[in-house]
């Protein structure tokens, strides 16, 4: 280990590694060590008593008040610390909050079985020993830190602004553009820039279309997600062949998903 340091909370370590797992630098340069980030014990450690304190002033609190106290704090955290490789401080984390949850239910059903006491878990979906009230109701669901996937930054283009005009690569990166329809960018986030037919990238300039995965005419929704972006030709491809055409003859419903012109400048303008 070639250094080791706390920054805001989490905790920094280089290590030596070989060519094919050592990070790599801006001109794709073998740098011999790999970073790795996570989050600092001290950081652990008061998360846990955080969570002990909220169990503890829940004694005898009804399990859905236990859990709106907790979900904040657990989403709070594991938002900050989702960066780096977090995934097995945050499995721990709800190995360790499992077995305080057995405590806070059997202190609270001191001359009930086992048996009894797993009431307070449920099965939801293929998630099993959820800690969760009844199913019936819409249940309250404890959130898992394990259910936190950790976040990869990519690092902006040596050449790109976002004041260059490329509204593609800044919807793509951030999910939002001021001359971008808010769901053409959260959609082009969500697809990481590709064409969802192709899978090809879109480029500043292409035509990029609104599709209904679902055709209207088949029933599909307006909604997010049954909507997807294509490039204009692969959008007239799929709609030859999808049922689009059915019921609406040559009009598919589905527009152009980019920002529209602006009115033309007359030629002989003078700019101030």
């Amino acid at each position: 280990m070639n250094s080791k340091n706390n920054f805001l909370g989490f905790n920094i370590r280089e290590f030596k590694a070989g060519k094919y797992t050592s990070g790599k630098d801006s001109q794709k340069r073998i740098l011999g060590f790999s970073t790795i980030i996570t989050p600092s014990k001290e950081s652990q450690k008061e998360h846990y008593t955080k969570i002990t304190e909220v169990i503890d002033k829940h004694k005898a609190k009804p399990q859905a008040a236990l859990i709106k106290n907790l979900n904040p704090i657990i989403r709070g955290w594991c938002n900050y610390f989702s960066i780096g490789c977090p995934t097995k401080v945050f499995y721990r984390m709800d190995y360790l909050i499992y077995w305080k949850l057995r405590r806070w239910a059997k202190r609270r059903h001191p001359n009930k079985g086992e048996y009894w006491i797993n009431k307070y878990w449920q099965k939801i979906g293929n998630r099993n020993w959820v800690f969760s009230t009844s199913r019936e109701n819409n249940p309250l669901t404890l959130v898992e830190h394990g259910s936190f996937k950790s976040q990869q930054y990519i690092k902006v283009k040596g050449d790109a602004s976002p004041d260059d005009g490329n509204l593609t690569y800044w919807s793509t990166r951030i999910g939002k553009h001021p001359q971008m329809p808010k769901r053409t960018a959260s959609l082009l986030k969500k697809q990481k820039g590709k064409c969802r037919r192709c899978g090809l990238f879109f480029k500043d300039g292409d035509v990029i279309e609104l599709d209904h995965i679902i055709p209207k005419s088949k029933g599909g929704k307006d909604e997010y997600k049954n909507w997807q972006l294509l490039h204009r030709h692969c959008h007239d491809e799929k709609t030859r062949t999808d049922g689009s055409l059915e019921r609406s003859g040559s009009k598919t419903g589905c527009n152009s998903a980019m920002p529209k012109q602006l009115s033309n400048i007359p030629s002989n303008y003078r700019w101030k």
